[in-house]
């Protein structure tokens, strides 16, 4: 795939949205856009530490973003551009909303050299439940299965 011009300004706008939340105390240094026919419609930086919330990642920030201004729960028909491959939480998030292609620049080997490694979570998620170095502990299945039951007999649920 030859990459575009259009495309190169899309990613230099998330390393910008990188470098930006990075030197205003906002966050790590990740940044992320979602672009739709051509336009950007959302962009987000790393919030983590500026929100206290582990979840507000770049891509994750993004999406919530695009959402809200796509009044949609899914991305049809968009790109996520983001500064560095996307670490396991992000990369869930990207295919729960369903974009129709990421492009990134760093990896997660450099994001690892300077201390964001996220291959203690690939391993865990490989792992056993009992295996794993949080404790998971199931209680009350019986009772939430009811919930489930609930859904799937819902005539006028949202499917998604």
């Amino acid at each position: 795939m030859e990459i575009t011009e259009q495309q190169k300004e899309f990613m230099r706008k998330a390393i910008e949205m990188a470098d930006n939340g990075m030197n205003s105390g906002t966050g790590g240094p990740f940044g992320a856009v979602i672009v739709k026919n051509g336009k950007i419609v959302a962009t987000g930086c790393n919030q983590v530490t500026s929100t206290n919330d582990p979840t507000a990642h770049a891509e994750v920030v993004a999406i919530r973003n695009a959402c809200v201004e796509l009044n949609s729960f899914q991305l049809d028909d968009c790109d996520i551009y983001t500064s560095c491959e996307p670490c396991p939480m992000c990369l869930g998030a990207i295919y729960w909303a369903r974009p129709n292609r990421v492009f990134y620049a760093n990896t997660k080997v450099d994001a690892a050299e300077i201390d964001f490694d996220d291959q203690f979570v690939y391993d865990e998620i490989d792992l056993p439940l009992g295996d794993r170095s949080i404790p998971f502990i199931q209680i009350l299945r019986n009772e939430a299965l009811s919930t489930f039951q609930n859904w799937a007999a819902k005539n006028d649920k949202i499917e998604y």
